[in-house]
């Protein structure tokens, strides 16, 4: 504004603002308007680190919302969840087989999904032949499908690199020891903080939406 209170015109330019100078003196001011999201959930912002690895998930149909604005991004992600965006991801093929887990009932959610993945050595029960499809997931077991989801891929898993940098390596199941380091090496998991792998930790969304779209991106560059 000028000394009269009057508002002066100003020009834009590639981003770059100016104003002819009156012969008065002027009083500048500006306001900021934070960039808003383009995701329907009101608990994802644009600073936050799994921002991205949500839209991409949320926008390629690979997770929805736990409701209509909410992803809830620290809540744990099931087994069955998880099996279900592979089965989504590949089409949603109808299974050969029938479900051999007697946990998942025929009209669960998940039922088809685990059934396909079980068929083709994606997903694997535990000791008492339960999968457990409302449990949470561990961050190595999510390594351990992902991992025979791109064999089944016929992805290349040939990188394998060293658990050594992390202090908690040896925390790592027998089970999953391959799968982690190929998920190391091929940058899924990049530990957190204080070198921590966290390989039996709950796996949250935000975790999982994360290596998902990293495991996704890596093979289909």
């Amino acid at each position: 504004k000028d000394a009269s209170d009057k508002a002066i015109a100003i020009a834009e330019s590639n981003g770059k603002y100016t104003f002819k100078m009156p012969g008065s003196a002027v009083t500048v001011s500006a306001t900021f308007k934070a960039e808003s999201s383009s995701l329907p959930f009101t608990d994802v912002d644009t600073g936050d680190w799994f921002y991205e690895a949500v839209q991409y998930a949320y926008e390629n149909g690979m997770m929805n919302g736990t409701g209509y604005t909410t992803f809830s991004p620290c809540l744990n992600t099931s087994r069955g969840m998880i099996v279900t965006i592979l089965w989504r991801l590949e089409g949603e093929p109808e299974p050969a087989t029938a479900n051999p887990f007697p946990d998942v009932a025929a009209d669960a959610y998940c039922a088809k999904a685990v059934a396909w993945g079980a068929e083709n050595g994606i997903v694997k029960g535990y000791g008492d032949g339960n999968f457990g499809p409302n449990g949470p997931i561990t961050r190595e077991q999510l390594a351990a499908i992902l991992y025979r989801f791109a064999q089944f891929k016929n992805a290349d898993v040939s990188a394998s690199g060293t658990l050594s940098a992390f202090t908690d390596a040896a925390e790592v199941s027998g089970y999953a020891q391959e799968a982690v380091k190929w998920a190391v090496d091929s940058g899924i998991i990049t530990g957190k903080a204080n070198r921590v792998l966290d390989p039996t930790g709950k796996a949250t969304r935000a975790e999982a939406a994360v290596m998902l779209q990293r495991f996704n991106e890596m093979n289909t560059r």
